[in-house]
């Protein structure tokens, strides 16, 4: 009866190429003969001695120690009996001789917080049904697909009438249903990995293959995940290799020398957020990473990730950016791996620097994301959007700035919790001025974002106007949607979504040049910016116009690119919107008059601090053929709303 790691696992693990380094180590039930047993198995190069403790042997580990494998560190151990559902943990004798309390970096499941004992989970036994998702899956995350992003944190999102957190199962009645009525494409989940302080979000981890068990048993999220995909919702996690929580059980000195982490002081701690960083130059550390980034991939059939803190990774931290080659290096090999073995899912980057090629292959001398955050646009608009309207005129290249580099790599425009939290205020609560003008410029923010080169991404809350910044401890103020205002946003954010998904134009072209085309970027001095968003076919196209003053004009003359009739197909002042109503109900015909630079030209209706598309009417056998939204076209004007 073999059952230890064979040397070619082994080499493959410390030469930071077994990316399946989960089916080796950590704990699993195997069988042999009828017989069932438990193996162990553990990397702790420094250790002196390796035991299993735990609830089957009283949390005395005499009889249970482990065999050490080979001279770089790797431990074994048959139990001969079943512990599934046993609690364990490892108890190490450190190079100085004391014993120390791990939990397993590789166990599949764990206690609940602050409980903190790996648990013997076989994963084994789930019955999927998303096989029709992960089939189309290929064709539904590419470049030329729409894709809007619903950020979540699943233990405030909301909770069960008693106040206790939602499970996973519980989430798939209640959160699938929101997401499919709205019209996202993908849920992005702050990070599921197992941690032990909930202020943390997810972001300082202990197990990085457990999923958390605040919400349920492994199963139950795979559940989760499932339903998700039955419905059409693709599924992004946050997932953070770059570094990890020091708790006493964790990885951080896992035999009482920095195994994970960097042995230099000032290369391992992580000051701003006091945690450890991850050493990526070694390549057991790799290995491990890898690994878990597949893991999550395969066993629980995740469409991909937002891997957190790029810049932490790409640049030394503590560091004036001094280029982390181990970080550079490991984020190709992450990228490489990911690829050869599920190209379909999606690699974003969460980075605020300008660090080049960041969603090129790095056959190209690129890191291999499919996406890159775009922190720049982000920073810009909502500066801009804070500024006083009277004052915009003098910061117009605030919206215009984005565009010099929009497609030198692919972007998601994110606004996420990072901007909602610790004294940034709400989206709505950032706009100036009074309760109706709040409101009318975050639907103008968001129409914007939804007009621009790039897919997007807004965290919860945002889609029902919340006043008051993100309670992580607190449900999302749901009471809210009983308030006209709130509610008529609620709706405008489903009727955008739904414009976007049913405009090619909006999002066939996001990474490329020829997808957009300014109309006039130059009028600050009304603060209106006007352009062109196009799809793959020549005759599909839409005009954006964008008023970012409360000011209300009518016969405001553009310039468009071909003599057609135009029908407005959304327009964020409608009153059904808590707008004022000003708007272009009839179709508008384009004249001969050359404007911005282009052969015709139309006259519309410009609403305070609106968003306004257009498209054109297409005729086809001699029949014409309305545009497909028509949101606010029976809707009479009521006035501006100052």
């Amino acid at each position: 009866m073999v059952f230890n790691p064979t040397d070619y696992q082994l080499h493959l693990f410390h030469e930071g190429s077994l990316y399946l380094s989960h089916e080796l180590f950590g704990a699993h039930i195997v069988k042999k003969d009828s017989e069932t047993y438990t193996r162990f198995c553990v990397w702790a190069p420094e250790a002196k001695n390796v035991r299993i403790v735990g609830d089957f042997n009283s949390w005395i580990g005499e009889g249970y120690e482990f065999k050490k494998i080979n001279d770089e560190g790797v431990w074994s151990l048959f139990v001969e009996e079943d512990l599934t559902d046993a609690l364990y943990k490892y108890e190490l004798v450190t190079p100085t001789g004391g014993k120390i309390l791990k939990a397993d970096p590789f166990a599949f499941y764990s206690e609940v917080r602050p409980n903190s004992a790996s648990i013997v989970y076989p994963l084994e036994g789930y019955e999927w049904n998303d096989h029709s998702w992960l089939r189309k899956r290929v064709k539904k995350q590419t470049l030329s697909q729409p894709t809007s992003i619903y950020e979540i944190h699943l233990g405030s999102w909301q909770l069960a009438p008693d106040g206790t957190l939602l499970t996973y199962r519980q989430l798939a009645k209640e959160l699938i249903p929101y997401i499919l009525s709205h019209g996202y494409t993908h849920i992005e989940i702050l990070p599921l990995t197992e941690h032990p302080l909930d202020i943390s979000w997810g972001y300082q981890g202990t197990g990085y293959f457990s999923a958390t068990s605040r919400y349920g048993e492994p199963h139950d999220l795979m559940y989760f995940v499932d339903q998700c995909h039955q419905n059409g919702i693709g599924v992004i996690l946050d997932w953070v290799p770059g570094h990890f929580c020091k708790d006493s059980f964790g990885l951080y000195c896992f035999d009482g020398s920095h195994v994970f982490e960097y042995q230099n002081t000032k290369d391992r701690e992580n000051i701003v957020w006091g945690t450890a960083n991850f050493d990526l130059g070694k390549t057991e550390v790799q290995s491990f990473l890898i690994s878990n980034a597949l893991f999550w991939l395969d066993k629980y059939h995740i469409d991909g990730f937002r891997v957190d803190a790029v810049s932490n990774i790409i640049y030394w931290p503590n560091s004036n950016q001094e280029v982390n080659p181990y970080g550079v290096e490991f984020l190709k090999k992450l990228n490489t791996a990911v690829a050869a073995n599920y190209p379909d899912v999606l690699m974003i980057a969460e980075d605020s620097t300008d660090w080049p090629k960041v969603t090129s292959s790095p056959e190209d001398g690129g890191l291999g994301f499919n996406y890159k955050w775009n922190m720049g646009w982000m920073n810009d608009i909502l500066k801009y959007m804070e500024t006083n309207p009277d004052e915009r005129k003098y910061h117009h290249n605030k919206v215009t700035f984005s565009l010099l580099y929009a497609f030198s790599e692919a972007y998601i425009l994110p606004f996420s919790h990072d901007e909602v939290v610790h004294g940034k205020k709400s989206l709505l609560d950032k706009m100036p001025g009074d309760y109706w003008q709040k409101f009318a410029q975050l639907r103008l923010l968001l129409g914007f974002m939804t007009a621009h080169p790039g897919k997007k991404l807004t965290f919860m809350g945002t889609e029902l106007g919340q006043f008051a910044e993100w309670k992580d401890k607190e449900q999302l103020d749901w009471h809210l949607l009983d308030y006209e205002m709130h509610g008529k946003l609620n709706l405008f954010v489903k009727e955008l979504l739904k414009v976007y998904k049913r405009s090619k134009p909006l999002y066939e072209l996001d990474h490329v040049y020829e997808g957009f085309e300014w109309i006039d970027a130059n009028n600050s001095h009304q603060s209106i910016f006007s352009f062109i968003r196009k799809g793959i076919k020549p005759e599909d196209y839409v005009i954006i116009v964008c008023n970012f003053t409360p000011e209300t004009y009518s016969g405001y003359r553009i310039g468009v690119p071909k003599s057609a009739s135009y029908r407005e197909i959304l327009n964020s002042d409608a009153t059904e919107f808590g707008g004022s109503g000003v708007l272009n109900r009839k179709v508008i015909n384009a004249d001969e008059t050359r404007f911005h630079g282009m052969p015709h030209s139309i006259e519309m209706n410009i609403s305070p601090f609106g968003i306004s598309i257009l498209r054109p009417v297409q005729k086809r056998k001699g029949k014409v053929i309305d545009a497909q939204e028509k949101s606010g076209s029976n809707v009479t004007r009521r006035g501006t709303g100052k």
